[in-house]
């Protein structure tokens, strides 16, 4: 207990050090928010011409959707931040501390939740102003934002062992973008899987994207008797089975991170 408690005491100094640098590099900040505003209003105003989904409004259908994929998106920060580190030898530094192992890596997953809270909460009020609104209780609506945040933490230990595991930030960036864009855009995150080809649509309604879109956006009440979600135990049940692949997420990547993290710092 005393050691688990070490470990957050160190990861929570590290987060500390992460949150610093992005206030002193507002660039970063910046752009990371500029980025979901753009997707919000080209894909709102672009896409909501031409998509009809019935018993609902586009934009309604859309904004949990593109908090789903900007929040995924996010965690890639936890992967180039790590490899920065590992190429500026900052992690060498640390390793001469009398630190937790696991504080870097806790401490960076930590601060990029932090991040993606500032990124819903601009993405949130430019969906407001385009018509998008929460149609359920506050504590619902809470609920759905922080299913987001917890799915995209899992995410982050994915990045983190990919930025443990490549050479350079600009690596990471490539890598992590040629695996998070198909599973973002092969899921109903944009649009309705029905339409699908069939082996697409399999794949879309067993996507864990596509469970923690839906799951969001009925806890946001952007849905309708109308929009059917298909007859699968994934969408029938979107944040049982979001959670279950969290978990499972944390289960394989936590422990691969603490290794890789041990094996590049011995390096």
């Amino acid at each position: 207990m005393t050691s688990l408690l070490h470990a957050f005491a160190d990861g929570a100094v590290v987060a500390k050090r992460n949150l610093i640098k992005i206030k002193r590099v507002p660039d970063l900040l910046v752009f990371t928010t500029l980025s979901p505003i753009m997707f919000v209003l080209l894909f709102g105003y672009v896409f909501g011409s031409a998509i009809a989904v019935p018993g609902v409004n586009y934009r309604e259908f859309l904004m949990a959707g593109i908090f789903c994929q900007t929040v995924i998106f996010g965690a890639t920060i936890t992967g180039a931040g790590l490899a920065e580190d590992m190429q500026k030898g900052i992690i060498d530094r640390f390793r001469s501390l009398p630190m937790s192992r696991s504080a870097v890596l806790v401490g960076r997953t930590t601060s990029d939740i932090v991040n993606n809270v500032i990124v819903i909460v601009v993405m949130s009020t430019t969906g407001l102003l385009i018509g998008w609104r929460i149609r359920t209780s506050p504590l619902e609506a809470l609920g759905g934002f922080l299913l987001l945040l917890v799915f995209a933490y899992a995410i982050s230990w994915v990045m983190a062992y990919i930025g443990l595991l490549v050479p350079s930030p600009e690596v990471v960036n490539n890598a992590s973008f040629i695996a998070i864009f198909p599973i973002t855009f092969i899921a109903n995150t944009f649009v309705p899987s029905e339409n699908f080809p069939p082996v697409l649509r399999t794949f879309a309604n067993w996507n864990p994207v596509s469970s923690a879109t839906l799951a969001a956006r009925e806890l946001f009440g952007n849905t309708s008797p109308q929009f059917v979600p298909p007859d699968v135990w994934s969408l029938q049940h979107p944040v049982v089975y979001t959670l279950v692949w969290v978990v499972i997420i944390l289960a394989v990547f936590v422990p691969l991170s603490i290794r890789q993290y041990r094996r590049a710092a011995s390096r």
